[in-house]
């Protein structure tokens, strides 16, 4: 899909509110991912001690390239009621000639146990099947990551594989654990 053709996306439900990252989000990012460090940061090497403002800008500027792109699609994930940053959902890594992507998600420690990935991974996968006409979502974690893999089974994934050396992460390859969803699986 060309990216003039992709609309401010907005999704609404279940208690949450997602859109685009903004330049605005860069302080709630910067502040969620140094309150999560021993959790986010577990999982995600982006989150670590050091992470900066700048870090957050930097990545809010990716994010907004890969919509104008139609290559990643990055939400920010907010609280309708007060508008907290609760975390972040995507798609990305789109592969258009077999209309899939990977589904990626976090959530800030302080709100984990609630629900809301599971909420915000449902939600951005309607919208890849609807939206972006995918027809196979993956969501690949590290082994030892169950939270992660009790969300993509929470939306219907099912578990396919454990790939070898299906991750680089921390300068290292690692295994991937393989949960896939297509359209048919949404609950």
């Amino acid at each position: 899909m060309p990216a003039e053709t992709v609309p401010p996306i907005e999704l609404n439900g279940k208690g949450l509110h997602l859109r685009r990252w903004q330049s605005r989000d860069a302080r709630a990012l910067c502040d969620a991912a140094q309150s999560s460090l021993s959790t986010v940061g577990r999982w995600l090497p982006w989150c670590h001690a050091s992470y900066s403002l700048d870090d957050a800008r930097a990545w809010v500027a990716y994010c907004e390239q890969g919509w104008t792109n139609a290559e990643d699609f990055a939400f920010a994930v907010f609280d309708d009621r007060n508008g907290e940053l609760l975390g972040g959902v995507g798609l990305n890594q789109r592969n258009p000639m077999h209309r899939s992507a990977n589904l990626g998600y976090w959530v800030r420690q302080s709100r984990q146990g609630e629900g809301i990935a599971a909420r915000a991974a449902s939600l951005v996968a309607r919208f890849g099947f609807e939206q972006l006409g995918l027809i196979r979502i993956e969501i690949v974690t590290l082994p030892d990551n169950g939270a992660s893999q009790r969300t993509a089974e929470n939306i219907g994934a099912k578990f396919e594989t454990l790939a070898r050396h299906r991750l680089w992460v921390r300068g290292q390859p690692m295994d991937g654990v393989v949960h896939a969803l297509i359209r048919a699986d949404m609950t």
